[in-house]
Formats: C-alpha cells, sequence, structure tokens
C-alpha cells in the first residue's frame, strides 16, 4: 500500500513537471516570434553591412583613375564631384591629384587604405570626432546621398519611356536588383564563356578597366548627363576610354573575373545613384 502511494505520487510530480516544461516552451516560443503563427521571423537583409557613401576627405587619385570611375566607386555623380573640385569638361584629372568629397578644406587628416578597389589607393579622412568644415561658398556642389540605403532614385515614366535601352547580354536573368542599398545595384544575367557583352544605349565610354574591386573588368558608359551604365566580370574588354559606341554594339566578352561564376552584372545609374534597369530594358 505504502510502496503504491509513493508511485502515485512521484507520477503526479513528474507530471507537473512535464507541464511546467512545456508552459516554459510556449512561452519562450511566444517571446521568439514576431509572426501571428509564432514562426520565429529572421531579418537577413542586415547581414550585409552597408557603406555609406564618401561624404568627408579626400581621395588621390592613381594611374588608371577617371573623374567617372572615382564618383562610380564612392557613390557620386561625377558633375557634382566635378564641381566640387572645380574640375571642368571633360573632367581631366592627373595622379597624385586630391578628390575632395567634403564641403570644405580638410584639417587634420588620416590615411587608411581603401577597399574599394584592387590596387592600393588612399582615401583621406578626418579623425573620428574632428567636426566637420563649414560649408562651402557657393563653389561645391551638395553630394547626392549621405547614406547608401538613400541611393535608390525614382526614375520619370517619360524617361523610361524614351530611353532606347537594349539588353547588354543573352541568358538566363540569375539575380535582381535589391532596392535596400546593401545587396545588388544592378542585374546579373547568366551565359557562356566569351559571348557578347552589348552596349544598352548610345554612349561614350568613361572607364574600360579592373579598378573597382568586385567588379572584376569593368566597362562604364556615359549616356548623358544624367545617366550611365556599368558592366562588369567580362573576360575581355573591346573598347577603350573615349570611344562612342552604340546600342547593341558588342564591347566585351563575358566572363568571371572578380565573382564566382560566368555571369555579366550591369547597372545602370541615374546622377549617380543605382537604379533598377528592368524599368529601362524591354520586356523578354
Amino acid at each position: 500500500m505504502g510502496h503504491t502511494v509513493m508511485r502515485q505520487r512521484k507520477d503526479r510530480s513528474g507530471l507537473k513537471l512535464l507541464v511546467l516544461a512545456l508552459a516554459m516552451g510556449t512561452l519562450l516560443a511566444g517571446c521568439s516570434s514576431t509572426g501571428s503563427n509564432g514562426a520565429r521571423v529572421v531579418d537577413r537583409n542586415n547581414a550585409a553591412p552597408k557603406r555609406p557613401t564618401v561624404t568627408s576627405g579626400q581621395y588621390i587619385v592613381k594611374p588608371g583613375d577617371t573623374l567617372f570611375s572615382i564618383a562610380f566607386r564612392y557613390g557620386w555623380d561625377y558633375k557634382e564631384l566635378a564641381a566640387r573640385n572645380n574640375i571642368a569638361a571633360p573632367y581631366t584629372i592627373r595622379p597624385g591629384q586630391p578628390i575632395r568629397f567634403s564641403s570644405g578644406a580638410g584639417g587634420s587628416t588620416t590615411v587608411v587604405s581603401s577597399p574599394s578597389s584592387s590596387s592600393k589607393t588612399t582615401v583621406i579622412r578626418r579623425p573620428v570626432g574632428t567636426p566637420p568644415p563649414s560649408a562651402g561658398k557657393g563653389k561645391s556642389a551638395t553630394p547626392a546621398s549621405s547614406s547608401a540605403s538613400q541611393t535608390v532614385a525614382q526614375v520619370p515614366a517619360a524617361e523610361r519611356a524614351v530611353g532606347g535601352w537594349t539588353w547588354p547580354a543573352n541568358g538566363v536573368l540569375i539575380g535582381k536588383f535589391a532596392s535596400n542599398g546593401s545587396l545588388n545595384k544592378g542585374i546579373d544575367i547568366a551565359g557562356d564563356l566569351g559571348q557578347p557583352v552589348f552596349a544598352a544605349s548610345d554612349g561614350a565610354v568613361v572607364y574600360a578597366g579592373s579598378g573597382l574591386r568586385g567588379y572584376g573588368e569593368l566597362i562604364i558608359i556615359k549616356h548623358s548627363d544624367t545617366y550611365v551604365s556599368a558592366y562588369g566580370h567580362n573576360r575581355r574588354l573591346l573598347v577603350r576610354e573615349g570611344q562612342q559606341v552604340k546600342a547593341g554594339q558588342t564591347i566585351a566578352e563575358m566572363g568571371s573575373t572578380g565573382t564566382d561564376r560566368v555571369k555579366l552584372h550591369f547597372e545602370i545609374r541615374r546622377q549617380g545613384k543605382p537604379v533598377d534597369p528592368l524599368q529601362f530594358l524591354p520586356r523578354r
């Protein structure tokens, strides 16, 4: 009789522990979930760090740089960057020349290596805690943006309709434009090694080289004072800086430079800001 009573007490104790454990598990699940179905929601968009547009310090021009490539690299509209540095068309720069991002003369500076280029480039920035310089006296253009998350521009319908854009390559669309500023700033088109890459619209080649890390062999074409386009990861470049090209003209061979597979990375930028190329390209 005594053994039976003790066994019943143990069973009741075990049941209480089980109920308590289940209750705690339900409470913890409720605290960690953000959806109505109790499933935990994980935001992976913040996994990639956002790099803000450079708006302080200055960049020292290296051999092979152009004003267009520097503006593209640091998120500027080339006209505004030229105005800030009193550089007139055709925007010629020379090695050793400082390109200023800040709105006034710099004070104490710190030299750091830039991660944006495959070569040893130098960016000069003010030390942390140094107050920004006073604004220029009407000679400097205002930077296009102070944050990478604000670099997405809205494109007027009229501009999309008369742009005369064509697809830059044949192949499967494997990457789409990401509007949060931290992921894909264009589209990716898969293809075969060596297949032709085409100019997406008429324009002039303002950069052809491999100086921008992450883009491999890159071509940048200026189409107007508003638009430029970029073609990355090529195997071989078939045009040179200063050359005029027509829409549909072969400008490069598709490759995998600076990436892990054969593809074309294609961007369109409006006044220095990435925009979704699919707004411009004809529907397939």
